[in-house]
C-alpha cells in the first residue's frame, strides 16, 4: 500500500473552508446568543425581532448549536470543514422551504417570517458554494489537497506505474492506436468482428498496461495464424 500523501492545512482551499465556516458560524452564533438576551420563550410562533429576523428560544438554541459545529469542522479543516458546510448548507435551504410551508399554521414552532426564509437559503447557498470550493470539480490543478489525497490513497496494486499508460515503443504504441479506433467502432456500432472479439477479451483485465499487451499477443496470434495458412 502507499503510504497517504501529506495534505498542506495551508492550502488556499483549506483556508477557504476554514474562514468561510468560522464567518458564518459568527453570525449565526451573534443571532442566537441575541435571542437569549431578550429573554425569549422557547416554543413563541410569533417570535422577536433579532437583527432584523424573527426568532424565539428554540431557533436561538439551534443557531447556536450549528455555530458550533461549524467552528468545531472549521478547527478540524480539511474534508471533515467541506463535508460539514456542504451538510449544513443544504439543511439551512431545505429548513427555509420547510418553515415557508408552516409559517402561516400554529405548527411555525421556530418563528420563521419571510427575512428568516431568504436568510436561510442565502447563508444555506454560502456554504454550500465555500463547502464545494475546490473539491466539486472534474479538474482540480496538481496542488489541490483533495487530488493529492486521492492520489495517496491509490493502491499500487490496482493501479501500476502510471509511467506504464504510456507506450515505449512503435509497437505498443500501434496497440494504443489500434484499441482505441476498435471501442470508437463499438460506441459507434461499426465495429467488425476481429475488433468486438478483441476488445471482449482485453476488457477482462484490470489495467491498460496488460490490456495492451494482451491485445498485442492476439495480434501475434492472429499474424502467425494467417502466415501458416
Amino acid at each position: 500500500m502507499s503510504q497517504p500523501t501529506e495534505k498542506r492545512t495551508d492550502h488556499r482551499v483549506i483556508v477557504v473552508h476554514r474562514v468561510g465556516a468560522v464567518v458564518v458560524a459568527v453570525v449565526i452564533a451573534l443571532f442566537g446568543v441575541l435571542g437569549f438576551i431578550g429573554g425569549l420563550s422557547f416554543f413563541d410562533t410569533q417570535g422577536t425581532p433579532v437583527l432584523g429576523l424573527s426568532t424565539n428560544g428554540a431557533l436561538s438554541t439551534i443557531s447556536i448549536v450549528t455555530a458550533l459545529i461549524l467552528v468545531a469542522a472549521a478547527i478540524r479543516g480539511g474534508r471533515i470543514a467541506s463535508t460539514v458546510m456542504i451538510v449544513v448548507g443544504a439543511l439551512f435551504i431545505i429548513s427555509a422551504f420547510v418553515n415557508l410551508a408552516l409559517m402561516a399554521t400554529p405548527l411555525n414552532l421556530l418563528a420563521f417570517r419571510l427575512p428568516n426564509v431568504f436568510f436561510s437559503i442565502g447563508a444555506g447557498l454560502v456554504l454550500l458554494i465555500l463547502g464545494s470550493y475546490g473539491r466539486v470539480s472534474s479538474k482540480l490543478p496538481d496542488d489541490n489537497p483533495y487530488r493529492q489525497e486521492r492520489a495517496g490513497d491509490e493502491d499500487p496494486d490496482d493501479d501500476q506505474d502510471l509511467r506504464s499508460l504510456h507506450p515505449r515503443n512503435r509497437a505498443e504504441r500501434a496497440a494504443d492506436e489500434e484499441m482505441a479506433e476498435a471501442a470508437r467502432a463499438l460506441v459507434n456500432g461499426a465495429a467488425s468482428e476481429d475488433q468486438r472479439r478483441r476488445m471482449a477479451d482485453v476488457d477482462q483485465l484490470r489495467n491498460h498496461e496488460d490490456r495492451r499487451a494482451r491485445w498485442m499477443e492476439l495480434a501475434r496470434r492472429e499474424d502467425d495464424g494467417s502466415a501458416a495458412r
